[in-house]
């Protein structure tokens, strides 16, 4: 199986690239639409790669680390979650954001995954929970209060004109431990 490839960005779409190895293939490769926004055409990529293969097809889907294929391949034992799920999931925020949702058990976050319903996000919290480490850095355990600030401060970003993926990449970089809506939405816009 194909689970690391190198080359030259050839092609962009919004949920893949077209990857030219040395040796003279083109890959089409699958990302989150998050991880996409860091890749430009003609430039050198070297992804981790995981490769569904079934009756009709097979998909490469890219990952930028071992450790979000890993967390990719997690998401892919619970019942109900498909690969492209996995990516919208994935497309959420960092790995450590959907760990310590995952860990708290905050379905409604997870459920703003477009395709995952409610039933399926609280499944999701259930059978992974139990798997989650502890998490490190700006995605620690939230509590329920702190949570409920990063997603009003989310919403307060696509209401000024954000799309999903700058919102997103702009919490990456705060925290949202004590601080009001407004404390962190004024620390975001100055990012």
């Amino acid at each position: 199986m194909i689970s690391f490839l190198q080359g030259t960005i050839l092609g962009k779409s919004p949920s893949a690239l077209v990857v030219l190895t040395s040796g003279g293939v083109g890959y089409h490769v699958r990302m989150s639409p998050l991880a996409l926004t860091q890749y430009t055409v003609d430039t050198s990529v070297s992804l981790f790669t995981y490769v569904k293969v079934s009756e009709n097809a097979m998909e490469l889907y890219g990952f930028h680390t071992a450790a979000e294929r890993g967390f990719f391949e997690l998401l892919l034992t619970v019942k109900g979650v498909g690969p492209k799920s996995a990516l919208n999931i994935l497309s959420l925020g960092s790995i450590d954001h959907i760990q310590a949702a995952i860990s708290r058990g905050d379905a409604t976050y997870l459920s703003a995954v477009q395709g995952m319903g409610k039933k399926t996000a609280e499944r999701l919290c259930v059978e992974l929970k139990g798997k989650m480490g502890v998490v490190a850095g700006a995605g620690e355990h939230m509590s329920s209060e702190d949570a409920i600030v990063h997603g009003e401060v989310i919403d307060g970003l696509l209401a000024l004109g954000y799309t999903k993926e700058e919102a997103k990449m702009r919490m990456e970089h705060v925290s949202a431990e004590g601080k009001t809506t407004e404390q962190l939405l004024k620390e975001v816009l100055t990012i």
